[in-house]
């Protein structure tokens, strides 16, 4: 149902409940990747340094985050990744060119550090194996590695370089990407699936608890999408416990509208391959649900790296381009709009709850990141870093499905794109109601009149707001609180709580729960 442009109106019933809220949907991405690892989290001159080289401010910063999981190395950095390379005394660890980002890589983060630097933001590792030029061996051994019990020879060798006690990750990434021709080792589906399941099965004999991804589609864009889901998934099923999806979005030739109607791309996405996985399900009469880690999605100016990409090889033409550590690569500067985009794509993750139970940003620091740093210098929060920490801080309970009335608008892209988007979750135990919103018109303020069905709405308890006059407004190392959350316009009238949202916005409201 439409409303004036203006006034939309948006329901919830505490009867109507999508799913339990699972944390792991606020997870994160770091990869071997640029300054994400080297001048990001690790810069051991710096002044806040500890004693593992880790800067205390990035950590602060991502411990505000609110990350629940971090995926580890890659990525497409871990198709050509030993990982043997990364364990044992730091001045013995070999120097390697990194084929994916054409960079070098020293090695002095591995597994046991980052496994120690996980504890100090309190997240869980979720840990990616190398399927594009290595197999069900070298999985077996890594994990092993950061799993096994003292008494074996692997084992042994993490309590000798410091980690006594075993990592315990239980959460598992076959290979990244694999679709996609970029990837080092690139496969066919049928391929994939057969070395994916192989690996799984073996992985699953070692450790029956372990929870296994099997790579997906890198895009909705890719011409095998749905086909390879169902491919992989045909000789996955059994020992696999979710699909990989990644997305990303950007603005292209200045069309604003259709970029702020991103999630409904990511919703098709996640139709659609929860459909395939189903149908997989019906074909082998399995009793098990296929879920979606939707372990990259991100806002990335895709196009303009592509671009810079294109002209380097274009002069590189006896391949002497320069090979450096930890390169400025794709340091992207989010806008307000993107912040709005970024809000909604975490809205339509949360609006699946029954199907997406573990989600990855990407990245975390510097590479198409919330957080940003200098070398010997400051960090600071970019656009971005605002709905997805209040959301990860906010979000509690059961996800709610919204019944909405509201204006729609046409893009070149898409047909009917609602003018507002919104979720809700509800926490019976604190008594609290926390709705999240988009207003994606470019020109209107929405007055949002919000109805709780059973539920007596009491105080507003926290209500932020992320807009500004210009939507391309940006936080910078000169200039970083220039964008940042201000208290949101609400009151409680008639029963209802209403919301000021004023073009291209994002906003959370908490409200207590009266008997």
């Amino acid at each position: 149902m439409t409303t004036p442009a203006g006034h939309s109106r948006v329901s919830f019933d505490r009867d109507l409940v999508v799913a339990p809220l699972n944390r792991r949907v606020f997870g994160a991405f770091v990869e071997h990747l640029g300054r994400c690892v080297y001048d990001g989290l690790y810069e051991p001159g710096h002044p806040t340094a500890d004693g593992d080289g880790f800067r205390r401010d990035v950590t602060d910063l991502v411990t505000e985050l609110g990350v629940s999981t971090v995926r580890y190395p890659g990525g497409n950095f871990v198709s050509g990744y030993r990982w043997e390379d990364g364990v044992g005394p730091r001045e013995s660890r070999p120097r390697r060119r990194d084929l994916a980002w054409h960079s070098l890589e020293t090695n002095q983060i591995g597994i046991d550090e980052f496994a120690r630097w996980s504890r100090l933001v309190d997240a869980e590792v979720m840990l990616a194996v190398n399927l594009g030029t290595r197999g069900v061996l070298e999985a077996l051994d890594l994990l092993e590695y950061v799993n096994g019990a003292a008494g074996t020879t692997l084992a042994d060798q993490r309590i000798a370089n410091g980690g006594v006690e075993p990592y315990g990750i239980r959460m598992w990434c076959l290979g990244n990407e694999m679709d996609g021709p970029w990837q080092i080792g690139h496969m066919t589906a049928l391929d994939y699936g057969k070395l994916a399941g192989r690996t799984a099965s073996a992985m699953k004999t070692a450790d029956p608890g372990l929870e296994l991804v099997a790579c997906g589609s890198s895009g909705s864009q890719m011409p095998t999408f749905g086909e390879w889901e169902r491919v992989v998934l045909e000789q996955t099923y059994e020992n696999v416990d979710y699909i990989s999806a990644h997305a990303y979005y950007q603005i292209l030739d200045g069309d604003l509208p259709t970029f702020l109607a991103s999630a409904l791309d990511m919703q098709y996405f996640i139709d659609t391959v929860t459909s395939n996985a189903d149908q997989v399900k019906a074909a082998l009469g399995s009793s098990k649900t296929m879920n979606i880690s939707f372990d990259e999605w991100n806002i990335w100016y895709l196009k303009e790296h592509q671009e810079q990409e294109a002209a380097l090889a274009a002069v590189d033409t006896d391949g002497t381009r320069e090979w450096t550590v930890a390169p400025r690569l794709l340091e992207d500067v989010y806008t307000v709009a993107d912040a709005v985009v970024l809000g909604s794509l975490l809205i339509t993750l949360i609006r699946n709850a029954d199907r997406v139970t573990s989600a990855s940003l990407a990245q975390l620091v510097n590479v198409i990141a919330p957080i940003m740093t200098e070398p010997g210098g400051p960090a600071w929060r970019q656009t971005t870093f605002y709905p997805f920490a209040l959301t990860s801080r906010l979000a509690s309970g059961v996800v709610l499905a919204p019944r909405a009335e509201t204006s729609s608008y046409a893009t070149g892209r898409f047909d009917e794109v609602p003018l507002l988007d919104s979720v809700a979750t509800y926490d019976e135990i604190a008594r609290r109601f926390t709705v999240f919103a988009v207003n994606r018109s470019l020109d209107t303020t929405d007055e949002v009149e919000i109805n709780l069905a059973g539920l007596a709405i009491g105080e507003v308890v926290e209500a932020w707001l992320i807009a500004d006059d210009d939507p391309f407004a940006v936080n910078t190392m000169s200039e970083p609180d220039r964008v940042v959350p201000v208290a949101a316009i609400t009151r409680v009238q008639d029963g209802a709580l209403r919301v000021t949202l004023p073009p291209v916005s994002w906003a959370v409201v908490v409200v207590a729960l009266g008997d």
